[in-house]
């Protein structure tokens, strides 16, 4: 099916995309890298993107593949948190074509976040602050996909406790490092070294956003067969546990 995409974009006219659970990009693997390759506009849509996949198991819930895929040079990958966010993405894929897309999207509800219409402008630069602190953030948390909504409750929590906790929504990593250095500054200060970052994979790419004075909220084992909502508490995808690793960052 991944080729197919890769053949119709060769032969012109048409903007191709299909769609299959993100644990399945493992068995397109070669199609998906020779359209980065060749500087084809695909869009590959994904579904199902984590252990909130719930009782299929293990053998369905993607673990490394959110790393695996944003590895692959000239690959932008982009996982949105509500509508708002999966509407920019879609105009991203479709505006630019010069190399593939990855849409990556949960299969539990999410929230829909509030935004102003700076921030809705903002989306389309991979990252962007969508809770605010009040001055300079004593912490960052930076959140993707069904995870920002986690985060925001757990950044409001803080703020209830007095904390100035500024949230990051980072739909596209691959996006968000190709801004100029005053833009990722202002969303991700340098003097601002406690962060927390929470998605739903593997930590490997979030150090180089939190730093070794972060913490990361993600999953290094592979998932089991249970509803999403016991797998998310059991593997600590929750607001009181990203509350205890912002004020452990807080603490150092």
């Amino acid at each position: 099916m991944s080729a197919i995409l890769n053949g119709i974009v060769c032969h012109g006219g048409l903007i191709p995309y299909a769609g299959t659970f993100l644990t399945f990009s493992d068995y397109a693997r070669n199609a998906v890298r020779m359209a980065a390759l060749m500087k084809l506009g695909v869009v590959f849509v994904y579904t199902h993107d984590s252990i909130g996949l719930g009782e299929d198991g293990p053998t369905h819930q993607p673990i490394e593949h959110l790393a695996s895929l944003r590895a692959i040079p000239g690959m932008d990958l982009w996982r949105p948190c509500d509508a708002v966010e999966t509407a920019t993405a879609w105009g991203v894929a479709l505006e630019n074509r010069d190399g593939p897309r990855c849409l990556v999207f949960t299969r539990q509800a999410v929230v829909h976040e509030e935004r102003d219409a700076a921030q809705i402008a903002a989306i389309k630069r991979g990252g962007y602050v969508l809770i605010d602190s009040k001055g300079v953030p004593d912490a960052i948390v930076i959140a993707t996909g069904s995870e920002v909504g986690i985060a925001a409750e757990a950044v409001r929590a803080l703020a209830a406790k007095g904390k100035n906790v500024r949230l990051v929504s980072m739909p596209s990593t691959t996006t968000y490092d190709r801004q100029d250095a005053a833009y990722r500054d202002s969303v991700l200060p340098p003097a601002v070294t406690r962060r927390v970052a929470v998605e739903a994979g593997v930590p490997l790419t979030w150090w180089h956003y939190v730093g070794l004075r972060g913490e990361i909220v993600g999953i290094d084992h592979f998932g089991a067969s249970a509803p999403a909502k016991d797998l998310f508490k059991a593997y600590g995808f929750t607001a009181d546990h990203v509350v205890q690793a912002v004020e452990k960052v807080l603490s150092r």
